[in-house]
């Protein structure tokens, strides 16, 4: 059986709706973060870089997000979570992948944790660090705005449902408690991140991760 080895509201959440929505047997292994599981040797074999999520299919150990979503979208192709091999529509879904795993999602990382760029005890850097990282995801959420505005579809790659879509939403729910403008007060962003949250398989993942409102 498939093994996610996750935490609740963590990068896990995107391969968890993905395994939702794919409706395979599946298992997650919580990662006790709060008590340095990620960091443990056990953990660090799985994924030295003691980071979350893992993915465990048979014989095969993965870890980043987005090459686990691809792995499930690529064993389970009848699912449709991706558009067809060799497209136009499959290079813009890989852009779109890679585009959210290595800069949203890299810039949201930077927010949440200023004081890994600064040195110890620099209050004023770390302040400085994250309103800038705050103003750059802005930014960022503005072209995913701007993306859903101009194809006017109901889902990120139109009108088909795709994995980007789990991955849209995590990030976004991210934005959640921002000071100033979170993702769902954009005009297009909003309506889309309800529409992803109507989903059964996001509501059975936010509900087997114990998360409670707001969700967005």
């Amino acid at each position: 059986m498939i093994q996610l080895h996750s935490h609740p509201s963590d990068a896990s959440m995107v391969p968890h709706i993905v395994l939702e929505e794919l409706g395979v047997p599946y298992e997650r292994v919580l990662v006790d973060k709060a008590n340095g599981a990620h960091k443990a040797p056990d953990y660090l074999v799985l994924n030295p870089n003691g980071l979350i999520p893992v993915l465990v299919d048979g014989n095969l150990v993965l870890y980043e997000t987005a090459a686990i979503c691809l792995h499930l979208c690529d064993t389970h192709p009848n699912a449709g979570l991706l558009p067809t091999l060799g497209s136009a529509q499959r290079a813009h879904a890989y852009k779109w992948l890679v585009w959210l795993t290595n800069t949203l999602q890299a810039t949201l990382i930077i927010y949440f944790y200023p004081q890994r760029w600064v040195n110890e005890g620099n209050a004023v850097g770390e302040a400085e660090v994250k309103a800038h990282a705050q103003a750059r995801v802005g930014a960022l959420l503005d072209q995913l705005d701007a993306e859903l505005a101009r194809h006017g579809g109901p889902w990120f790659m139109g009108a088909e449902y795709s994995v980007l879509d789990a991955y849209v939403f995590t990030l976004c729910r991210w934005t959640r408690n921002f000071s100033t403008a979170p993702a769902r007060e954009r005009a297009h962003l909003g309506p889309y991140l309800l529409r992803v949250l109507e989903r059964p398989a996001v509501q059975r993942a936010l509900a087997n991760e114990g998360l409670a409102p707001p969700f967005v």
